[in-house]
């Protein structure tokens, strides 16, 4: 009766970090996007192939969409069924990768939106 008692909790403890995780992740897709949609909309319009605009210019949000595609391997990694047969546990590197891309490119944006603004008052 206890094992099956604690195999619920884990379940449920389980699930509700499934649901805190997606929910993280989508904070972070929707908050550069709330932040900073003029800078965006800015860069975007002035867009020319030019290897110093691609990279001043686009590098934060390339470096967050690639941190949310790691955090989202790992959250394909850690939903899939754990008592398989060849299940591997390793989403802690991807988590890592993903984190640290992501706020990278999040105090990255800050600095680029914080160079923009300042540029639009002169």
């Amino acid at each position: 009766m206890a094992a099956g008692a604690r195999r619920q909790r884990e379940q449920a403890a389980r699930r509700r970090a499934r649901r805190t995780g997606a929910v993280g992740f989508a904070g972070a897709l929707v908050l550069p996007i709330l932040l900073w949609h003029r800078v965006i909309a800015a860069i975007a319009s002035e867009f020319h192939l030019d290897v110093r605009y691609l990279v001043a210019g686009w590098a934060p949000w390339l470096l967050m969409a690639m941190g949310l595609v790691c955090l989202a391997i790992a959250g394909v990694i850690d939903w899939r069924e754990r008592e398989r047969r060849f299940y591997g546990p390793g989403s802690a590197p991807w988590v890592g990768w993903g984190l640290s891309l992501y706020i990278l490119g999040f105090a990255l944006a800050t600095q680029v939106a914080q160079i923009a603004d300042s540029l639009g008052r002169s």
